[in-house]
C-alpha cells in the first residue's frame, strides 16, 4: 500500500489543492486588517462570529474589485490630465511659449499611458485557460514597461527642447499666463501622481505606481516651466533651457525608480519581509515541524504561494491533509493580498530510510 506521503504528492501534482474542507468554510478580505496570526483569540472570534470563505469565487470577486479600482483610478487621472492639457494647450496657442509646448506634450502623452494599463486590468479581468493557466494578470507588467519607455521618452523629449533653447534663446511671451498654466499643469500631475500611487499600492499594481511616478516627472516639468518663465521675465533667457536641464536629471531619477520597480515585478521579486511574514506564520501552525523552500510571485496585483511543509511521518493521509489545509489558511490570513497557496506536506526524515524524493533527482537543474 502507498504510504500517504507519496498520495499527498501525488495529489498536489495533479493540480489538487489540499484546501477543499476550509474552502467551503472560511475566507475574508486579506488586507492590511488580516495581518495577524491565526492562532490568536481575536482570530478565532472572528471566525465564530463572522460567517465567511476562501472559495475561488471570492478570490475572483476580490482581484474583480482590485481591478476595478485600478480603472477608476485610470479614468479620474485621464479626465483631470486631460483637461489640464487642454487648459496648457489654449495657452500655448497665444502665447507661442515653447516650454509650455513641451509640457503639453508631457501631460497628453502621460494621460495616454492610460490606455496600455487601462488593456491591461481589462485583461485581468479575464478568467484562466488552458493555454494561460494563470490568467492574464501579468498583462500588467506589460503595461509597466511601456510606461518606463515612456518616461524614458519624456526625459529625452524634456532633455532635447532644453538643449535647443539653450543653443538657440527665444523670448517668452505672455508670461503671467504661462505661468498660471505651469501651475495648473503642475497642481494637476502632482495630484494624479499622489492619487495613482495610492492605489496602485493599495491594489498592489506595480505598473499604476510607475504611471504615478510619471504623472510626478510631468509636474517637475511643469515647475521648470515656471521656473524658466520667471527668470525670462527678469530678462535671463538661459533660465529656462538651464532650469529645464535640471528636471531632465529630476526625470532620470525617477525613471531609475520606476524601472527598478517594474524589472523586479517582471523578474518575480517580492518584498523578503512577504518571506519572512509568511514563514512565521506557517511555523505557528500545529503539526508543521519545518518549513521548506517557500516561494511566493505575483501575478498582476495578486501574490500566489507554493510551499513545502515537514510534518510527522506516521501521520495519516487525512492529518497531513488537515496541516496542508491549516497552512495554507495562516498564509491566507498572514500575507497581504495573497489569493493562491499550493502546500505540499513532507513526511520527517527517518534515520536509515532512502528519501522519498529520490525517484526525482535526475530531475534537478544543477
Amino acid at each position: 500500500m502507498a504510504s500517504w506521503a507519496s498520495l499527498v504528492h501525488s495529489s498536489h501534482r495533479k493540480g489538487i489543492h489540499l484546501n477543499d474542507r476550509h474552502h467551503h468554510e472560511h475566507g475574508h478580505d486579506h488586507g492590511a486588517h488580516h495581518h495577524h496570526s491565526p492562532s490568536g483569540t481575536r482570530h478565532r472570534l472572528t471566525h465564530l462570529l463572522t460567517p465567511h470563505s476562501h472559495e475561488t469565487a471570492d478570490k475572483l470577486d476580490s482581484a474583480l474589485e482590485s481591478s476595478a479600482r485600478g480603472m477608476r483610478a485610470l479614468w479620474i487621472s485621464l479626465a483631470v490630465l486631460g483637461a489640464t492639457a487642454l487648459a496648457q494647450a489654449f495657452v500655448v496657442a497665444v502665447s507661442g511659449s515653447v516650454a509650455l509646448l513641451g509640457d503639453t506634450v508631457h501631460n497628453t502623452a502621460d494621460a495616454l499611458t492610460a490606455v496600455p494599463l487601462g488593456i491591461a486590468f481589462v485583461l485581468g479581468r479575464r478568467a484562466a485557460t488552458r493555454r494561460f493557466t494563470y490568467g492574464y494578470g501579468r498583462a500588467e507588467d506589460l503595461a509597466g514597461i511601456v510606461i518606463v519607455l515612456t518616461i524614458a521618452a519624456s526625459a529625452a523629449f524634456a532633455g532635447w527642447a532644453a538643449m535647443d533653447r539653450l543653443l538657440d534663446p527665444r523670448p517668452v511671451h505672455h508670461v503671467p499666463a504661462v505661468a498660471v498654466a505651469a501651475l495648473v499643469g503642475f497642481a494637476g500631475n502632482e495630484w494624479v501622481a499622489r492619487y495613482r500611487i495610492r492605489v496602485g499600492r493599495d491594489i498592489g499594481s506595480a505598473a499604476l505606481v510607475a504611471d504615478g511616478l510619471h504623472a510626478r516627472t510631468d509636474g517637475f516639468t511643469s515647475l521648470a516651466v515656471l521656473l524658466g518663465a520667471g527668470g525670462s521675465a527678469l530678462g535671463w533667457q538661459p533660465a529656462d533651457p538651464i532650469v529645464g536641464l535640471a528636471i531632465t536629471v529630476a526625470i532620470t531619477l525617477v525613471l531609475r525608480d520606476a524601472a527598478r520597480e517594474v524589472f523586479r515585478r517582471v523578474m518575480d521579486a517580492v518584498d523578503p519581509a512577504l518571506v519572512d511574514r509568511a514563514e512565521q506564520a506557517l511555523r505557528e501552525v500545529e503539526g508543521v515541524r519545518e518549513v521548506g523552500e517557500l516561494r511566493l510571485r505575483w501575478i498582476g496585483h495578486r501574490l500566489r504561494a507554493e510551499v513545502a511543509v515537514v510534518v510527522d511521518g506516521e501521520a495519516t493521509v487525512r492529518q497531513a491533509h488537515g496541516i496542508a489545509v491549516d497552512a495554507e489558511h495562516a498564509l491566507l490570513h498572514a500575507v497581504p493580498r495573497l489569493t493562491a497557496a499550493l502546500v505540499h506536506a513532507d513526511p520527517a526524515p527517518v534515520p536509515g530510510e532512502a528519501d522519498p524524493h529520490h525517484a526525482l533527482a535526475h530531475h534537478t537543474v544543477a
